[in-house]
């Protein structure tokens, strides 16, 4: 099952296990039992010396294995193979249950401890889901450190009568103690402050404590992980309040167009932002959103940034780099059966709808990349595209035309999801030239039409243009003073992650020109001094 060079990494990894644990495998006749107990075996016999393995296991769900700790009451349980993107997940759930310290920080790992309750989390995913190794990964630690905390990480296409009876049309999808909890990515922070209902009030006030800003950036995308880069090096007091870290890189697949980096991933794209962001001196706010921008109140006075938790930073001046989000169709039927057969994924949700008939909506690269993906999946799919052409690039246009099971209509405007009330079975459309209207029997619809800038929060406190993005000249400055912006929630054409990061330096470095020439404010606090020319001398 696993390759030599496989083998001898994994062994190299499992020199850290330092507490001895076993491995515990309920098992039946299947080829996934079969498979699960050669790879116990040979984890096994890579570490026999503090890893047991027992084969007497009496759990319902068949094939699963338990890791469990010698002397510990933790409960952490894998149903069915963790492989593919999983196996970083079961490579790390080794390690932890080993005692081999994770890279989380203290208070993260002190807020798990912290939780008090009853906590059955069983987490469905699929192997070629690339957000479900976070959550896989966040449950999987919660389970080994808090024994209050249960976790069962449930592999779909080896349990599909699971997914079928609790209708899982879309991965991850957590259910704490039988109802659901959630469904999509979320990290470990999330996921805790959402169990724990101080945790919002506490942060809050954390963050009004803080002292002022010399930069603060708001989003951590390439264009907010490149303003915080550039914004460090000049020495600087630069903070990053994110929603999420990556932002919406983390949902895409693959990456091969970022110039240097033949290609990635987008969450490992994301990862190494981060890692770049936390190598220098940058205070990273994450699961922070904003919520209000008020303006200095006057020439050279401090800018505010109000969040959603009710706590608050300051800053002299601010770049918001908020990137953007899906753009929804907004037809009659698409809320409603949101997770239920609409999906905005194709490499998460995809093996979801293995034999049977979807749909795409949009026809410009990342609906044809969509639909090309699918077609290796699915019995069959259909690409519906508003415009008069398909606006994807030719080479994926041309690949799209040449597979046997896709159909592509043009000049199609969608109208309407159905659906039973349970889930979605089909999509209405009309034909723009004849006015004829047509539905279609579909099991699944993956919406595809471009981005919505996130920007709802600063409606009448900068100008923004029709469609929502934030107006900035060449120099990324707003229409407000000290305030800059960059990346996909601007007017800047072509939202491409190299322009994104390009744009988020030359905003970093237009609010460090405007720190020079802004003068020195006294407030009741004394006064604002402005940058030293000992930080002008590491630019």
């Amino acid at each position: 099952m696993l390759d030599q060079d496989l083998k001898t990494q994994l062994a190299a990894y499992l020199q850290r296990v330092a507490q001895p644990f076993e491995m515990v495998a309920s098992l039946n006749d299947s080829d996934t039992s079969h498979e699960m107990l050669e790879l116990l075996q040979t984890i096994q016999s890579l570490r026999s010396d503090k890893i047991t393995l027992k084969t007497d296991g009496t759990d319902a769900r068949k094939p699963s294995f338990t890791l469990q700790r010698v002397g510990a009451d933790n409960s952490l349980r894998f149903a069915g193979l963790p492989l593919g993107h999983e196996f970083t997940s079961l490579v790390l759930a080794l390690l932890w249950t080993g005692g081999h310290p994770p890279k989380v920080e203290a208070d993260v790992i002190d807020s798990i401890c912290a939780l008090d309750g009853d906590f059955n989390f069983e987490v469905y995913m699929a192997l070629s889901c690339h957000n479900c190794p976070d959550v896989v990964q966040a449950l999987s630690l919660m389970a080994i450190f808090n024994p209050k905390v249960k976790t069962v990480v449930i592999e779909g296409g080896a349990f599909q009568d699971e997914v079928t009876q609790r209708e899982i049309m879309a991965v991850p999808m957590v259910f704490l103690n039988g109802q659901m909890f959630s469904s999509g990515r979320m990290t470990v922070e999330e996921i805790v402050a959402k169990l724990d209902s101080g945790a919002a009030a506490r942060d809050a006030a954390k963050l009004s404590a803080q002292a002022p800003y010399d930069v603060l950036i708001v989003g951590g995308g390439p264009a907010g992980a490149a303003a915080a880069v550039y914004a460090a090096r000049k020495g600087i007091r630069t903070g990053i309040a994110a929603e999420r870290f990556g932002g919406q890189v983390n949902d895409t697949m693959g990456i091969e167009n970022y110039i240097s980096v033949t290609e990635t991933t987008g969450p490992k794209f994301a990862a190494a932002l981060e890692a770049h962001v936390k190598a220098y001196d940058v205070n990273i706010m994450n699961l922070q959103r904003a919520d209000k921008l008020i303006p200095a109140a006057q020439p050279g006075g401090l800018i505010e940034v109000q969040m959603a938790n009710g706590g608050s930073l300051k800053s002299k001046t601010v770049i918001l780099s908020t990137g953007a989000r899906w753009r929804n169709v907004n037809v009659p039927g698409e809320q409603t059966y949101k997770n239920k057969g609409v999906a905005y994924c194709p490499h998460c949700d995809g093996p979801l709808f293995k034999g049977k008939r979807v749909g795409v909506i949009g026809g410009g690269n990342s609906g044809v990349e969509a639909a090309i993906d699918l077609a290796g999946v699915v019995e069959h799919v259909t690409l519906i595209e508003f415009d008069t052409q398909l606006r994807a690039d030719a080479v994926l246009v041309n690949k799209l035309k040449s597979l046997p099971n896709t159909t592509i209509l043009v000049n199609a405007q969608t109208t309407e999801i159905t659906g039973d009330g349970q889930r979605m079975n089909g999509l209405t459309f009309k034909d723009r030239a004849s006015g004829a209207v047509h539905h279609l029997a579909l099991a699944g619809v993956f919406v595809q039409i471009g981005l919505v800038p996130n920007t709802e929060w600063l409606k009448g406190t900068l100008e923004l243009s029709k469609h929502g993005e934030i107006m900035v000249d060449a120099r990324g400055q707003t229409s407000l003073p000290g305030v800059f912006a960059a990346g996909d929630c601007t007017t800047v054409p072509f939202k491409q992650i190299i322009i994104a990061t390009g744009d988020g330096a030359k905003a970093a470095l237009s609010a460090f020109d405007y720190l020079m020439r802004m003068p020195a404010v006294v407030t009741a606090a004394g006064a604002l001094p402005t940058v030293t020319t000992t930080a002008m001398a590491t630019a």
